[in-house]
């Protein structure tokens, strides 16, 4: 990873604005885990729990005692929350006069969505038929707990297909999340021979997926294929056997039930058909394996849930009597704001919740500063509609389906919703569902992610839908790096969602060497109207088989690369355009008239005025030209500039020698005020390296 995303660039006076300052007339009332929601919620005498704490700030407001605001603060400890907090339009502060929700000075404030269990709940097994199911490791090391005897409600039977995470309460010990029972314990295991592909729903070519309205085969046969060695015959396929995978297409797992396993023939059938069928969509080997099995218990940290009979099992990897045991049942967010105003959640910790951390609906200037969002199943926060909202300064991590989505704005008028994410951490955000859970997702317009950290996931880390959004001086770096036909930062299959700007931004190390191809940027399935500029792009992305380059184009057009540097990548741009036939098939295709024409009609103002390009574009012209501009670029050490339809003039430097960097050994890419660069380049601007990612130390966790 480059230095300049792990350091922070001490700039005098900038948060002042950003940390707000309160009125001194807001009114105080106390937290504390131990206090008592009879009392008057002061200092001396809290309350038990943020639901009281809201309720008097709603009798305060409508008693006319909050001119100046309020502010709630929280106690060290861990609040527990059996349902959702919710703030609501009567819980609004006014401008200039919010109301925060914060931790106390220095104090540790944990929310969470777990309940605990006690240590002298774990009971040895007495050697009955559930211990001779075990592997001969893990007998005599495992403990059981009665989870009806706890109280806890028993787990819904998992669906037949589904996307992960997988529908079993996630367990921890003393924070850290313990892994459901697998195999293998670490990577895949592969397919050795694809028998039968079963049904499929789609077949993953841009034409089929561009009519989600095709009929789709009745038939809901499961696939077969065989494996190698004797692991499977283990498995009881009667107590339910599920099995994750990337079953066609290395760019969408999800997870199967077993119908049988025939040991003799090392074969497996599965209950139901795939949307995709079991076959080679990708040149990689198809890659699976077995989740949240009693026979797979066989290491320290791993748990299996009984869901028949509603009880857990763990191999612990400590001493339980020291430990802090708890299981999460809270399946809903642990906030929810909606339809609220001037709110304000600061230094609070969100986690061990089977839902989403914090969602946010139809809000105006909610401000979440400071907060830490872990050990979540699905998302850490979902922002949906309402204007002007901010994260700022957040650390989130270990999270299953994603980081944070950014949403708001009226696509219909291109009215801007101005929410912001910014100075926030965000890595390993997809621990469960291994693709399309970004760490960011744009939708609406006019939003900005600006100075955030983000790294280390099998997939993509940005994902786009929307107009006008604009994402700048990030550091993005180590994503990708188990999939195929992917992207850092991806885009498509809808070309009125244009007018973005991806600026100033520094992305490393991204993709892996797989088979199809993958990018650090990825316009698809005719994307077009975007802006790349003053990026700088370190080994990022692989060609595969294909014409995949660090910025890819998917059939789409009218992208520009400019004021870019490439470094070492093997190649930088990449293109894969479509023919007329193809073009004007996906134009009369019902999803993009669908897009084109009736989510928003991309043939009358606003859209023709603020995207002139688009007058015509339902009527293309035999022969017209579909190309990506790319100028003003220098390129170092790369294999190859560009495949097909990206247009290019003098004014690029192309070079294997070190072209005038600061200290280029130590990635030090800053160019040197005497650089050749500025020379052979005219107009070429020094990227402002020094102010990509955040503008804080990172926090340890």
């Amino acid at each position: 990873m480059l230095k300049y995303g792990m350091t922070a660039l001490c700039l005098a006076g900038v948060w002042g604005t950003a940390l707000g300052v309160y009125g001194a007339d807001a009114r105080v009332f106390h937290v504390r885990p131990d206090g008592n929601d009879a009392g008057p919620g002061s200092a001396d005498a809290p309350f038990a729990t943020l639901e009281r704490a809201r309720d008097a700030v709603r009798a305060a407001k409508k008693a006319g005692a909050l001119p100046g605001g309020a502010e709630v603060v929280l106690h060290a400890g861990r609040y527990a929350l059996t349902r959702s907090l919710k703030l609501e339009a009567e819980d609004s502060g006014a401008e200039g006069a919010p109301i925060v929700y914060k931790a106390a000075p220095g104090a540790v404030v944990s929310l969470t969505g777990a309940r605990p269990i006690p240590c002298g709940a774990f009971q040895p097994l007495a050697g009955d038929a559930i211990d001779e199911r075990l592997d001969p490791a893990a007998r005599g090391q495992v403990r059981c707990a009665d989870l009806n005897a706890l109280g806890f409600p028993k787990t819904s039977v998992p669906r037949d297909n589904f996307r992960l995470p997988f529908g079993i309460p996630e367990l921890f010990v003393n924070g850290r999340r313990m892994t459901l029972a697998c195999w293998p314990n670490e990577g895949w295991a592969t397919i050795a021979k694809i028998i039968d592909q079963g049904t499929m729903r789609n077949d993953g070519s841009v034409s089929d997926s561009a009519d989600p309205k095709k009929a789709r085969p009745k038939e809901n046969r499961g696939g077969v294929f065989e494996y190698e060695g004797d692991r499977p015959a283990r498995w009881r396929v009667e107590q339910g056997v599920w099995l994750h995978g990337f079953w066609c297409f290395d760019w969408y797992d999800d997870a199967i039930r077993v119908a049988a396993i025939d040991p003799a023939q090392r074969r497996i059938t599965f209950k139901v058909a795939h949307v995709y069928g079991v076959r080679q969509g990708n040149p990689s080997p198809r890659r699976w394996r077995a989740v949240n099995l009693l026979e797979e218990l066989d290491r320290p940290g791993e748990y299996f849930i009984d869901v028949a009979a509603n009880r857990l099992y763990l191999w612990p990897d400590q001493d339980l009597t020291q430990a802090r045991v708890a299981l999460a049942v809270h399946d809903e967010p642990l906030i929810v704001l909606q339809n609220a105003a001037d709110i304000a959640l600061r230094g609070l910790i969100f986690e061990e919740g089977q839902g989403d951390g914090l969602t946010i609906t139809e809000c105006r200037r909610v401000t979440v500063e400071e907060c830490v969002f872990r050990n979540l199943r699905r998302k850490s926060i979902h922002m949906n509609g309402g204007a002007s909202n901010r994260i700022a300064r957040c650390d989130i991590y270990d999270t299953g389906t994603g980081g944070v989505t950014l949403g708001g704005g009226d696509r219909k008028t291109l009215t801007p919703a101005g929410h912001v994410l910014e100075d926030t951490h965000i890595r390993r955000f997809s621990v469960h569902q291994f693709t399309y859970a970004s760490a960011l997702h744009f939708s609406g317009v006019g939003n900005v992610a600006r100075h955030n950290l983000i790294h280390d996931a099998p997939h993509q880390a940005i994902s786009m839908h929307g107009n006008n959004h604009l994402f700048e001086y990030n550091v993005v770096s180590n994503v990708c790096m188990a999939s195929d036909d992917a992207a850092a930062f991806y885009k498509g299959r809808n070309p009125s969602c244009r007018g973005n700007v991806l600026r100033y931004n520094l992305w490393s190390e991204i993709g892996s060497p797989r088979g199809h191809g993958n990018a650090a940027v990825y316009f698809d399935d005719g994307d077009g109207g975007e802006t790349v500029y003053g990026n700088l792009f370190f080994r990022c992305g692989d060609p595969g088989k294909g014409s995949f380059g660090t910025v890819f184009s998917h059939g789409g057009h009218g992208n520009t690369v400019d004021n870019c540097v490439f470094i070492e990548c093997k190649r930088a741009l990449g293109s894969a355009p479509w023919n007329d036939a193809r073009w004007k098939a996906f134009i009369e295709a019902p999803l993009w008239q669908e897009r084109l024409l009736k989510e928003v009609d991309i043939t009358q103002p606003p859209y023709t005025e603020a995207y002139p390009e688009l007058i015509g574009f339902m009527d293309p012209k035999p022969g017209a030209a579909r190309d990506n501009i790319a100028v003003r670029n220098l390129f170092v050490k790369c294999d190859e500039v560009k495949s097909n339809r990206w247009v290019t003039n003098e004014l690029q430097f192309v070079t294997f020698d070190d072209p005038g960097f600061v200290n280029m050994q130590q990635r030090d890419f800053r160019l040197k005020p005497d650089s050749p660069v500025f020379t052979r380049i005219p107009g070429f601007k020094p990227l402002p390296l020094e102010k990509m990612g955040m503008r804080r130390p990172a926090r340890s966790e």
